[in-house]
């Protein structure tokens, strides 16, 4: 594998992401932010947080896999969430559970969590970027 995580001594150990990653890959893939369409750009799960969040992190594993990538290349995911809140938190769990038990992965990366007034299109609640690194 060419991303190695980590939550090194001295800071808090989270469970639901690392504090660090270590790339040693050769090739460096930035994702553009991905949200809550099928491959046909139809929309997913409308008003459906958790839903939107799965959709994401599917996509970005769609993407990942056309480059002979997976989601474990994953270095690093930022999250943008419009009017993020503590309330919401549950749901952005369950849907990257979801998305990890299709995919077969342990979702745990670094992540930065961003909370936005809105996104691109006024349906979508959730946009995830990801920067990877492959062989």
């Amino acid at each position: 594998m060419t991303v190695e995580l980590m939550n090194p001594d001295g800071l808090p150990k989270p469970d639901v992401y690392r504090q660090l990653s270590i790339a040693t890959g050769s090739r460096l893939v930035f994702l553009a932010g991905q949200v809550a369409r099928d491959a046909d750009g139809n929309r997913v799960g409308t008003d459906d947080f958790a839903a939107q969040v799965e959709q994401a992190y599917l996509n970005v594993a769609t993407a990942l896999a056309a480059v002979g990538g997976s989601f474990d290349d994953v270095a690093k995911l930022t999250i943008y969430v419009v009017d993020w809140g503590p309330e919401k938190f549950p749901l952005l769990g369950e849907g990257v559970a979801r998305a990890a038990a299709k995919l077969g992965v342990d979702p745990v990366k670094p992540i930065t969590l961003i909370g936005v007034a809105a996104l691109g299109e006024p349906d979508l609640l959730v946009e995830v970027e990801a920067t990877a690194v492959l062989d």
